[in-house]
């Protein structure tokens, strides 16, 4: 084997790599651009934070938008998925009123 082709064979395999990852960057990017705010499940009565599968039918938990998980209880979101917005990658989620 002459040393071009190895050179052939290394330079494809940095290609790879390299695409590998561009196509890694464009996923985060299209999953952190995302307009949906985050959403969990908590109790509207206590504010706990509830398995998801307390938010399907017939469960007793609601989505909850935005904000953050603190001590079992959500904090500063809504129930109201129209009072938070989403800020993109390392975006903040904020609510609207009260």
């Amino acid at each position: 084997m002459d040393s071009s082709s190895t050179n052939q064979r290394r330079m494809r395999s940095g290609a790879v790599a390299l695409g590998g990852m561009g196509l890694l960057a464009a996923t985060l990017v299209a999953c952190g651009s995302s307009d949906e705010p985050d959403r969990r499940c908590a109790s509207r009565s206590t504010l706990e934070h509830l398995n998801s599968k307390e938010c399907r039918t017939g469960g007793t938990g609601s989505y909850y938008y935005g904000g953050r998980v603190s001590k079992g209880k959500v904090t500063g979101g809504s129930f109201d998925k129209s009072a938070v917005t989403r800020g993109g990658i390392g975006g903040h989620s904020s609510s609207s009123g009260g």
